[in-house]
């Protein structure tokens, strides 16, 4: 079970990767850093914010916002303005964007590895989790067409 993160961890992130997240994927990750994401029948793992603060938390998260986005740049088509922020364990990736100013959008893409195409599948956090009414940690549902 994911732990909760404090915000010295996402400013880190923030700084390594020079971008600023979206408050409300803040606060979420505040309260649950990573965990699992379904929509429909897709699982996604989401990569937690890198947390050094003991051993059990470093473990758990070393998968982690920065190196995970750094792999996805290695792939051939992952855009530039884009973090990772989970996977489906075979190269797609959920993606945070910019527009060339480092401050990330709400929106929640997922990037298709193989087509390099981006599809938008969430206005924002918030919304994959009040469309069913569950924690954005368990089972969620959205309007998501691959």
């Amino acid at each position: 079970m994911p732990f909760h993160v404090e915000e010295e961890y996402i400013l880190q992130t923030e700084s390594e990767l020079n971008v600023v997240f979206p408050t409300k994927f803040k606060n979420r990750m505040m309260e649950v850093n990573g965990g699992e994401l379904i929509i429909r029948k897709h699982e996604f793992e989401l990569y937690p914010f890198f947390d050094k603060s003991d051993r059990k938390r470093i473990s758990r998260t070393c998968n982690h916002i920065v190196l995970e986005t750094h792999n996805a740049r290695e792939w051939n088509g992952f855009p530039e303005n884009a973090v990772a922020i989970g996977s489906d364990g075979s190269g797609n990736q959920i993606i945070l964007t910019h527009n060339g100013d480092g401050i990330l959008t709400d929106e929640i893409y997922f990037w298709d590895h193989e087509e390099g195409l981006i599809n938008k599948i969430a206005e924002s956090i918030q919304k994959l989790s009040v469309e069913n009414n569950h924690s954005f940690w368990q089972k969620v549902r959205s309007k998501f067409n691959l």
